[in-house]
This record gives structure tokens, C-alpha cells and sequence, in this order.
């Protein structure tokens, strides 16, 4: 298993990262991802630590915070060999004050991730999504506070859009906090908006991408194809319009490449999704999801190998959506703008 800084720290992670959202499965949405129970996860992180892959995500909301209860549980007696990233910021409870970053929430929040984890320390702790309301300095010294107390120890965000990391880093900057090194983002050949100001600024800002979905909400797992197309049991249906949207043609023109792909090299097509998102600018580590021991063996056949420069292209081709407003015109300055990906 390859290792990679974290952005622009010392933190060494695996390019490969087990997610815990099918841990639980205490309400419909949750369930639909998967309701692994802790011996199928004391099953699955064996055979994580066996491959190398040794970081595992999580957030207090993922089944109301049954998965840290179940992550905490299936890595007691063996947390010196795990890293573990959580996140907070989403609703938690009917009160005014149950969610966001303010100091009040965010103190609750980590405490009580630690608390379910059954941890002294988080890894990586990052933010689930932007609090407009909260001062961002506020936030920032709420978390600069938390790792002097080494609660945590390195901060990253996730769902950010480019000014609001870069406000972020900024004001960081300014009052001499520490800065996010990590950004939990949605990344994946039918979802390639992340490079269009979000890959830049992680270029130049040293923050290391932390991709989720990568295989588009679970339909670019090699189930659904023009002759099986997506039906009303599929994840993406079933959870709306929380699910990133594509139009069907440009899913099933993906998915002909991948087929023809998997041909060539004797992977699977999701593997080969997986590892084009591996091996983008800026990806740090890629968060991988199974339900069961046959899909993890699979997601973790995605590394240790690459595609050919012209099998990438192939992909690129047949995934780029083109650039929206101002990126479009950026990229006819493309030699005072290097780091921008696309047409």
C-alpha cells in the first residue's frame, strides 16, 4: 500500500481510506449504504491492515454515531496500529446550538466523538460542512485549542467551496492557528467539478484531498450499464437528490469506456474507476466503501498498478463535462494557469 502526505504535513496516510457510512445502519438513508455490525467490522479492518491500508473516516452523524460506536469497538486493543478521521458540523440534536462550528459545538462534538470511538486522540478531525454563522476565528482557534489539548491532530474540512477553504486558510493565517491540511471532497470520473477551482487551490494551498465517493454514489461499481440500467433499489435512487446527478448518456458513455478498459487490463471497472481517481493532483487518499468482504477485496485491487497515459486520456475524454464560467474562459491562459484541469 502506497503512503502520501497529507497536503502540505509531516502526515503520512494510505492512498487507500475503509469509510465506516455502512457501519450501522440505524435510519433508511444509512441503511441503504449498509449495516455492517461490529464483527463484520472487526472482519473488514483485518483484511485492511493485512493490505496496509490502515486509516479509517467516519463522522458523528454516520447512523447517529453508531458507526464510531462500531468503528471504536472493532479497533479496541489495536488503536496503535489505526488512523482515524471524523468529522462533525451536522445536525445532531433539535437544539440551536446541536450543530455547526461554534466553540460551544464543536468542544461537545469532539468530546463526544472520542467518547464513541473510544479514543484519546483523532487523527484527522475535519469539518463536515461550512458554518457561515460561526466567525471562522472562532472556529479555527476552537480547533488550535483541541490539538494543543492533543484531542487531535491535524484539521481538515469537507463540502468547502473554494472561498470558503481559502477564507479558512486565510484567517488561519492571519491569527497564527493551525490551517487545514485536508479536504473531504466528492470526486469521481461522472463528478469532475472538483477540479475546477477546488484542485488548484489544494495545489497551491498544500491541501491534500480527501476524495469520498469516488465510484459516483455506487454506479460505477460495474452493476449498471446500458443493457441494466439503474433502477428504483439503486442507492442513487433511493436517497434523490442527496445523490450527485449525471445524465444517463454521459454515465453510459463512461461506463463503455471502463468496460472496454477492464478488458484490455484484466481489472474490474471498479477498480479502474478507483484508480484514475488515485492517481489525480492533489488525491491524497481515496475513501473506499464495502459492505461485505468480496467488495473490500475488490476496492483494494485499485492500487499497486497503473493505467497506460493513453487509457487515462481515454477516460478524461469521455468524462469531462466541460468547464463552467470562469473556468472556461481561464483555460485559454492556460500558460499563467497550469494547475487547471480540463478542456
Amino acid at each position: 500500500m502506497e503512503y502520501r502526505r497529507l497536503g502540505n504535513s509531516g502526515f503520512m496516510v494510505p492512498v487507500l481510506t475503509l469509510g465506516t457510512g455502512t457501519f450501522g445502519g440505524s435510519n433508511d438513508f444509512f441503511k441503504a449504504w449498509g449495516a455492517t455490525d461490529v464483527a463484520e467490522a472487526s472482519r473488514l479492518i483485518d483484511i485492511c491492515l493485512e493490505a496496509g491500508l490502515s486509516m479509517f473516516d467516519s463522522a458523528d452523524v454516520y447512523s447517529g454515531g453508531q458507526a464510531e460506536e462500531i468503528l471504536g469497538a472493532a479497533v479496541k486493543g489495536r488503536r496503535d496500529k489505526v488512523l482515524i478521521s471524523t468529522k462533525a458540523t451536522f445536525s445532531m440534536g433539535e437544539g440551536p446550538n446541536e450543530r455547526g462550528s461554534s466553540r460551544h459545538w464543536l468542544t461537545k462534538a469532539i468530546d463526544g466523538s472520542l467518547k464513541r470511538l473510544g479514543t484519546d486522540y483523532i487523527d484527522l478531525f475535519q469539518l463536515h460542512g461550512f458554518d457561515a454563522l460561526t466567525p471562522q476565528e472562532e472556529v479555527l482557534s476552537t480547533l488550535d485549542a483541541m490539538v494543543t489539548a492533543g484531542k487531535i491532530r491535524y484539521i481538515g474540512c469537507s463540502n468547502f467551496s473554494g472561498w470558503h477553504l481559502m477564507k479558512s486558510l486565510a484567517t488561519a493565517d492571519r491569527i497564527g492557528t493551525v490551517r487545514h491540511v485536508a479536504h473531504q471532497a466528492y470526486y469521481s470520473l461522472i463528478g469532475r467539478e472538483y477540479e475546477w477551482e477546488l484542485m488548484p487551490l489544494g495545489a497551491d494551498q498544500g491541501v491534500g484531498a480527501v476524495v469520498w465517493s469516488p465510484l459516483g454514489w455506487g454506479r460505477l461499481g460495474g452493476k449498471y450499464r446500458r443493457s441494466n440500467p439503474i433502477g428504483p433499489d439503486a442507492r442513487a435512487t433511493q436517497n434523490g437528490n442527496s445523490a450527485p446527478q449525471v445524465s444517463d448518456e454521459r454515465f453510459y458513455a463512461v461506463m463503455d469506456v471502463l468496460d472496454e478498459l477492464a478488458a484490455e487490463t484484466g481489472k474490474t471497472v471498479a477498480q479502474i474507476a478507483l484508480n484514475w481517481v488515485v492517481n489525480r493532483p492533489t488525491v491524497s487518499t481515496v475513501i473506499i466503501g464495502a459492505r461485505n468482504e468480496q467488495q473490500l477485496r475488490d476496492n483494494l485491487g485499485a492500487v499497486g498498478w497503473k493505467l497506460t497515459a493513453d487509457q487515462v486520456a481515454r477516460l478524461d475524454a469521455v468524462s469531462d463535462p466541460g468547464l463552467a464560467y470562469p473556468y472556461w474562459h481561464q483555460s485559454g491562459f492556460r500558460d499563467r494557469n497550469p494547475v487547471l484541469v480540463g478542456k
